[in-house]
């Protein structure tokens, strides 16, 4: 298992700055190369041919060999995963990158050695022993910091054995409904703080204020969510989460809250601490969700909610059982219950 940890960095920070244009140059010139093999219809340059093209230019840059070899494998991996046959320039406009080699970041207390260079960061977490692996590479953010992302291969957690399972369900009125009946009011960060960042906006702050305004919300959405997906987490062995998607209603008018809730996003969070902690999760389709009876598997209601317009009912009777649902309590049951590792010892199948 691998998993990042990421350091500010307070500490030669103007270096990275210098070393950022020279990472920019390369990967420009592996677009130009890449461009002059679709002019000329020629084999296209993989990450072992840019670096063999690259061969001593480090000193010329000014920058470590693992940097430019990195930033060659990172152009050819990105061309793949996009599958584009080139990709955007990097300018000065373009946030900061520099990436390394896992073998040429060294430990050194709270701090870390980098091309005879030593880097000071804040030690928010220990760093747990393991080996650093390609991928680690300093990046910066909107307002200008810099941050040390270090890739470490850990041991892999053992599976839980399943006792608790829970079923969530994730909405715009509540963030989370849980199937125990638990609900996680929606905080809407990006609402709260629409009325300071307009006023910014308005007096035509520096960039750097309005991005410092986006981080806060960001950050306090993060925290948050990671937050959150630890309690669940630890409390429960068995996690399914609705694979409810923000494409479809973000064409409405609810888009603004739709990306303000950010449901990928805590959907990552909650998928790599559950592999972490050794619970097992799934994403299921929660199709039908909040319209089946989840006592008796009816769908023949009148009442029951039906498309985005049945957004506003949070409460409907069935007319087969009689029983009255909660919205969101009913459609995390069902969750649950469509899950394919449900019917466990422990977990009870509706």
């Amino acid at each position: 298992m691998i998993r990042v940890y990421r350091y500010r960095v307070k500490s030669l920070n103007g270096l990275l700055t210098q070393q950022s244009r020279a990472v920019n140059y390369v990967w420009n010139f592996c677009n130009d190369t890449q461009k002059h093999a679709l002019k000329w219809g020629r084999k296209w340059p993989t990450g072992f041919d840019l670096n063999v093209l690259t061969t001593g230019s480090s000193k010329e840059l000014g920058i470590h060999s693992g940097t430019v070899n990195a930033t060659c494998e990172q152009y050819a991996k990105s061309r793949s995963q996009h599958r584009r046959p080139y990709l955007r320039y990097r300018g000065r406009k373009t946030l900061g990158w520099v990436p390394l080699k896992g073998r040429d970041l060294k430990r050194e207390g709270e701090a870390f050695r980098f091309a005879g260079n030593t880097f000071r960061v804040f030690s928010s977490r220990p760093l747990p022993d393991g080996k650093i692996k390609d991928g680690t590479c300093f990046a910066q953010d909107a307002r200008g910091n810099w941050f040390l992302n270090i890739a470490v291969e850990l041991t892999d957690v053992p599976p839980r054995q399943i006792d608790s399972g829970v079923g969530i369900d994730l909405g715009l009125h509540d963030f989370a409904a849980l199937s125990n009946g638990e609900k996680t009011p929606n905080d809407r960060f990006g609402r709260r703080a629409a009325g300071k960042l307009a006023k910014v906006q308005r007096a035509r702050k520096h960039k750097r204020h309005i991005a410092k305004r986006h981080a806060k919300v960001a950050n306090a959405r993060a925290d948050f969510q990671h937050k959150l997906a630890l309690d669940i987490v630890r409390r429960f062995d068995y996690i399914a989460v609705g694979n409810v998607s923000a494409v479809r209603l973000a064409r409405t008018r609810m888009a603004k809250s739709v990306y303000d809730a950010s449901w990928s996003s805590f959907r990552d969070k909650l998928r790599y601490k559950a592999i972490a902690h050794g619970a097992t999760f799934e994403e299921v389709s929660e199709r039908g969700s909040s319209q089946t009876c989840s006592a008796c598997g009816s769908k023949g209601s009148a009442t029951r909610p039906k498309g985005i317009a049945g957004l506003r009912i949070r409460e409907w009777t069935c007319c087969s059982c009689g029983v009255v649902h909660d919205r969101d309590t009913n459609a995390a049951l069902n969750i649950l219950r469509s899950g394919r590792r449900a019917p466990v010892v422990g977990i009870p199948v509706l």
